[in-house]
């Protein structure tokens, strides 16, 4: 047994951390005040202290979301004490969701839905499908709009490459460009 210096009660020695620089190897005191303590210094110090949350077993409190859920809803952290990440799964895809249009487009969720919003919720290309896509170019990185998934991808396919584009509409509507192959490397145009 040892006396805790805070609370001033007699303990078994489990509940006191190690601590090998005292005369016993055990901090002064318990794990419970020592967890008090550190908030108590953390608030006066004016940082962002985590609330205590009484939870059932098998759950952990989401400070995100503000709410209790079960740590199958959690992702694994090996470095985290209980082993798990400190926001939950919805929250992490969340925010993972509106860091990749910070970090790719330099734009947040607000200004893709007004964009959404100002094209009427349609794709810009085949008036067609929802916009879920955000378009930008790939040469000066600029933001152009949101379209829905074909459309970007086959702007993507194509390269951007307006001269590849236009040899597609060309193609579509019948106006067949096709060369003739004279010799290896050598083609003659149609007249």
């Amino acid at each position: 047994m040892k006396r805790c210096a805070r609370c001033r009660r007699e303990k078994p020695r489990e509940v006191f951390a190690a601590n090998r620089s005292l005369r016993d190897g055990q901090q002064s005191y318990c794990k419970e005040c020592a967890a008090e303590y550190h908030q108590e210094r953390q608030k006066a110090k004016g940082r962002n202290v985590r609330p205590r949350m009484a939870t059932p077993e098998g759950h952990k409190y989401c400070r995100r979301c503000g709410e209790i859920k079960p740590h199958s809803d959690w992702d694994r952290n090996r470095t985290a004490s209980d082993g798990l990440s400190t926001r939950c799964k919805a929250c992490r895809a969340i925010e993972g969701r509106a860091g990749h249009l910070k970090r790719s487009y330099g734009t947040t969720e607000a200004e893709r839905d007004e964009m959404i919003a100002s094209q009427a919720g349609v794709c810009c290309i085949c008036l067609t499908a929802p916009a879920v896509h955000v378009d930008h170019c790939h040469g000066t990185g600029k933001v152009r709009g949101v379209l829905c998934f074909n459309c970007n991808s086959a702007l993507g396919k194509l390269d951007d490459d307006m001269d590849v584009m236009r040899r597609a509409i060309a193609y579509l509507e019948g106006n067949v460009w096709k060369p003739t192959l004279v010799a290896s490397g050598v083609y003659q145009l149609p007249s």
